[in-house]
């Protein structure tokens, strides 16, 4: 007579905790994964809006002409839903028909984004 538990075939418990143990890594892996992509297309997205908040003041002295003093000052701008801080530094240059502009983007924490310069000419 046969023995019924040779015939039947299928894992053992072991077998099926190294198959769920590697699952579970897998999945933990792609979920990492896919967790850092988010962040990076948040942090684009708002380099983005900062950029433009940059571009945007920066154009504005430019087509109003605006001969900047030398000094600091402050801006606000709202880009995509998003509020930032912006700080403008001008700083007089060996030539005195030139000025040079430094507009810095903070978040609304308080961290600086990023900074673009220009050179503007007296009109």
């Amino acid at each position: 007579m046969k023995d019924l538990h040779a015939s039947s075939r299928g894992f053992t418990l072991v077998e099926v905790l190294v198959a769920l143990a590697i699952l579970a890594v897998t999945l933990g892996a792609g979920v990492k994964a896919s967790g850092a992509l988010i962040l990076n297309a948040q942090r684009q997205t708002q380099m983005s809006a900062a950029q433009w908040c940059a571009d945007n003041h920066l154009t504005e002295l430019k087509l109003t002409r605006a001969f900047p003093g030398a000094g600091q000052s402050e801006f606000a701008c709202e880009q995509l839903g998003a509020r930032y801080r912006g700080v403008r530094r001008t700083q007089n240059t060996p030539n005195p028909n030139f000025r040079r502009v430094d507009v810095q983007i903070l978040s609304e924490e308080g961290y600086g984004l990023l900074t673009v310069s220009t050179v503007l000419p007296r009109f």
